[in-house]
């Protein structure tokens, strides 16, 4: 098979629908379906169940499109190595960050590497850390930046800065009198959460334990972004957590919203990059270890190691 044709594999497989699986590859619908069924035809296997609703591996083409992915990863390592060897600091690179990192370390950190390596644009990805992961393990991405811990097979991690939590509040809310909040006191209120699958979430559930508690959530409510729960929080919707990074790079002296922190132990979380162990450009991760610890978010602490 040529790498042509895994690559439509893997594109189907994924897609589960020839048009956007074609669209994928760029190629028309009738160039893919064609080669697969070339494919088939050589081989004398079936790939693909297909249905007017539905498209489906059947368990020999499920074992072939993981291995096609398998090949198409180990050549792309190929080009990667070949560029190693021109100059691993030339070229671009594929960046992975969450949604409630990359608004607030973006703006601080594409200056800090223009500085370390002009040469190396970033191609940048919002998602889910879930997301973030199964892409990186495609090699789809070259390095996340994500929340610890972070843990997979032929991962590397490193961490690079810790960021506490803070409460959010509108402006005439009788917390705003008291200098720092307790989490039992932030589960007794009408909390604004982020929608679930979203890890800063989860954190946040994590360190209000009251929360977790039959009945905890009740009143809770959910915004899509910390952006749009800022904007439910001044209007009187209730308060929420956000990361301090986001509380500080909102407009201060507002008359809408305050900040206050967390009474001891304050929660935090840990900030690092993750990226597989055959990464063949390894000086390219330290220097965007080195840029983050150049400009990190505002309010957070940078970790030396």
């Amino acid at each position: 098979m040529t790498l042509t044709e895994l690559r439509y594999i893997v594109s189907l497989a994924r897609e589960r629908h020839f048009g956007r699986a074609a669209e994928k590859c760029h190629v028309s619908q009738p160039t893919l379906s064609v080669a697969l069924k070339k494919v088939e035809s050589r081989f004398g296997i079936t790939l693909f169940e297909r249905t007017p609703a539905d498209v489906r591996l059947t368990p020999i083409g499920e074992r072939i499109a993981v291995q096609a992915g398998r090949v198409l990863l180990e050549a792309e390592r190929l080009k990667d190595i070949a560029g190693q060897g021109r100059n691993p600091l030339v070229g671009p690179l594929r960046v992975g960050v969450i949604y409630t990192i990359a608004p607030y370390l973006l703006p601080r950190l594409i200056p800090a590497l223009h500085v370390h390596a002009p040469q190396i644009p970033l191609f940048i990805s919002e998602n889910f850390t879930v997301n973030l992961s199964e892409q990186l393990r495609r090699g789809e991405l070259d390095v996340i930046i994500v929340a610890l811990p972070f843990e997979e097979p032929g991962i590397v991690v490193r961490s690079v800065y810790d960021e506490p939590f803070c409460v959010v509040l509108p402006n005439n809310h009788p917390l705003t009198s008291n200098k720092t909040i307790s989490s039992a006191q932030v589960a007794a209120e009408n909390l604004l959460l982020l929608g679930k699958g979203n890890c800063f979430r989860d954190q946040v559930i994590e360190a209000c334990p009251k929360l977790s508690e039959p009945g905890g959530m009740e009143g809770a409510l959910e915004g899509s972004s910390l952006e749009t729960v800022r904007y439910m929080v001044a209007s009187g919707a209730g308060i929420s957590v956000v990361p301090i990074s986001a509380a500080k790079s909102w407009p201060q002296g507002s008359n809408l919203l305050q900040i206050r922190r967390f009474s001891a132990p304050q929660p935090t979380r840990r900030v690092g990059l993750a990226w597989r162990v055959t990464f063949p450009r390894p000086q390219v991760i330290d220097i965007l270890h080195a840029a983050i610890l150049d400009a990190p978010p505002l309010g957070t602490l940078k970790i030396q190691k």
